[in-house]
């Protein structure tokens, strides 16, 4: 059974997949309040999350959830350069350098980039 890892998009994000074909693959949330991009994620390459990621878990509509900014950044990193959401091998191959990053999470979580 696949699982899914949604990446909530603020301006910034949106704005660099605008025009793309990803744009029609938006769903709104929360009353339209919040934009999201859903990746699936098939169930051998979640196991590998769940097991990279101790806090990491799958809630009840089948969302791999508590994930480390550092995994969700690499995510949408890769969506936006790929404008694809078939990037999960992309990512699951950067996942020792993620695990570092996450590490340091525990110490400190960075803040958002805002300019």
């Amino acid at each position: 059974m696949a699982h899914y890892i949604g990446i909530i998009l603020d301006d910034k994000r949106y704005e660099q997949i605008k025009g793309t074909p990803l744009e029609e693959k938006i769903q709104y949330i929360f009353g339209g309040a919040l934009k999201m991009l859903v990746v699936e994620v098939p169930e051998e390459k979640s196991e590998q999350i769940l097991k990279a990621f101790d806090r990491a878990r799958i809630d009840s509509r089948g969302f791999i959830e508590d994930l480390p900014v550092a995994f969700r950044r690499a995510l949408f990193e890769e969506v936006a350069k790929a404008k694809s959401l078939d990037v999960i091998d992309k990512v699951l191959e950067r996942l020792q350098e993620i695990q570092e990053l996450a590490k340091k999470e525990e110490e400190y979580i960075p803040p958002p980039e805002i300019e």
